[in-house]
């Protein structure tokens, strides 16, 4: 199972654009577009019904050898072998979600600011989302930060830092050049009118800047 550090493109699973019926088949593109890791994010879903769909969405993920991750919920955690939750900065602490599962799991945490940042790697986050970058209907209560600012945030914090927000593929090499090294990308990929090309294209951008 590939981990954050040896991830580039993170997708998410978003039910405010993807409807629960069609997102295994969304998530069969995605894998084959070349994702490294994906998140299953429904703000407005159940407990039930997120853990349902992780449970279909597993069974692709395992396969390809990739972390699924649930947003907010360490409960999903708790019902479906999930490999990881995500939590905000409003949500449950990383300790008290490793608390809630009795395994291993990656725990990330969302950051608006390099002074958000830092302290998340201190509390023990597996990884950070950094942004949102751009604006984003998603994070409409924060600002967008720029690119400008992801430097910054690498002098100061050593975990997998994945760059989130408003970042499609004609804006990614913009957010590379500023020093990113790993992206999430949401609206993009999910929108896109050919999902595995569009992703391909995003993956092998993130890539040629390791090569």
């Amino acid at each position: 199972m590939r981990s954050p550090a040896d991830a580039l493109l993170y997708a998410i699973i978003d039910l405010g654009y993807v409807s629960p019926e069609n997102a295994p088949g969304i998530l069969e593109k995605l894998i084959a577009g070349g994702i490294d890791m994906v998140q299953l994010r429904g703000k407005n879903s159940s407990i039930d019904e997120l853990s349902l769909l992780a449970e279909k969405l597993l069974r692709l993920t395992t396969l390809a050898e990739i972390p699924l991750i649930a947003n907010d919920h360490a409960q999903i955690a708790q019902r479906v072998d999930v490999q990881g939750v995500h939590v905000g900065q409003d949500d449950e602490s990383i300790e008290t979600v490793r608390a809630q599962v009795e395994r291993p799991i990656i725990v990330g945490k969302s950051t608006h600011s390099v002074e958000q940042a830092t302290p998340a790697e201190g509390e023990g986050a597996d990884y950070i989302g950094f942004g949102p970058i751009f604006p984003t209907p998603t994070k409409p209560d924060y600002p967008p930060i720029g690119p400008s600012q992801i430097h910054e945030v690498r002098k100061g914090v050593s975990i997998p830092i994945f760059c989130i927000g408003g970042i499609k593929l004609e804006s990614l090499g913009q957010v590379l050049a500023a020093g990113a090294k790993r992206v999430v990308i949401v609206s993009g990929l999910l929108q896109a009118s050919d999902i595995v090309g569009y992703t391909r294209a995003c993956k092998k951008l993130v890539t040629d800047l390791r090569l």
